[in-house]
């Protein structure tokens, strides 16, 4: 199965043009790959949250989670931000199918933590691909990344992890989509974008600090969907359609991860 994840973020889900759904459908029209949608949805929570007056600090780029915040999380991405990339992708000429990681135990989820710092943030251990496949059969699925372990307990999967399981799952290509067209670097006064990036080099930049907060579990994931089974991960520009265009078509496209044994031949 020739599939792409898509992983869009909440700050870039707000921006996307038309456009972008509109390729997302004929990718799956036109039989050039099955994409599948997992989503975040942290502005949304955040401005929730906050009308709430519900306080959530966040460590190393996740979010502290209480059953309050769980509660808001699961309202607002498997509700309203579910929903709307939903009627996006069917506004679009497709069909779409909205469902959560909690619909069918899709994500099996364990804690992050297990010290309980977190709270109820968890990690995937397991994704139910045959349920996935059955939903790809129809139409395109959009996944909100709230998981549940064997006991009924719900947890808050950072978009990125679940995106990068589901990858893994389906042996399929990472697309992390952003609204930054890549790891960028100021060198010599000038910025630039990495077009491919090693783990090796992933570990300078992040000890350098060039990759720091949100962008640390983006770009971990990415290398973790690539080394446990993802065929390809990449970090793309959203707001500019070419750029998935582009790189489902095997041109320079955002920042590619690659492992070190690909780096001689790059």
């Amino acid at each position: 199965m020739n599939c792409i994840v898509l992983k869009m973020g909440g700050s870039i889900l707000e921006k996307l043009p038309d456009s972008f759904y509109e390729m997302i459908v004929d990718l799956k029209k036109t039989g050039v790959c099955e994409p599948v949608i997992v989503h975040g949805g942290g502005p949304g929570i955040n401005r929730m949250l906050h009308q709430l007056k519900v306080e959530s600090p966040f460590v190393d780029g996740l979010r502290v989670t209480t059953k309050e915040v769980l509660d808001v999380a699961e309202m607002v991405m498997s509700g309203s931000i579910n929903k709307s990339i939903v009627s996006n992708l069917q506004k679009a000429g497709g069909v779409a199918y909205g469902t959560s990681g909690v619909d069918g135990s899709l994500l099996q989820a364990t804690p992050f933590d297990p010290t309980g710092a977190l709270g109820y943030v968890g990690e995937v251990a397991s994704v139910n691909d045959d349920w996935l496949k059955v939903i790809m059969s129809h139409g395109i699925p959009v996944i909100s990344p709230i998981g549940i372990d064997q006991s009924g307990q719900r947890y808050n999967i950072n978009g990125d992890m679940a995106a990068a399981a589901v990858a893994q799952s389906l042996k399929g290509k990472l697309a992390l989509i952003s609204d930054i067209p890549g790891v960028m670097e100021t060198i010599s006064g000038k910025q630039v974008i990495h077009p491919v990036l090693t783990k090796e080099q992933i570990d300078e930049k992040i000890k350098t600090g060039v990759i720091y907060g949100g962008m640390i579990p983006k770009i971990k994931s990415a290398m973790d969907g690539l080394s446990a089974g993802a065929t390809e991960s990449v970090i793309l520009n959203g707001l500019t359609p070419a750029d998935l265009k582009n790189y489902i078509e095997g041109k320079e496209a955002g920042t590619k991860i690659i492992a070190e044994k690909e780096a001689n031949h790059v």
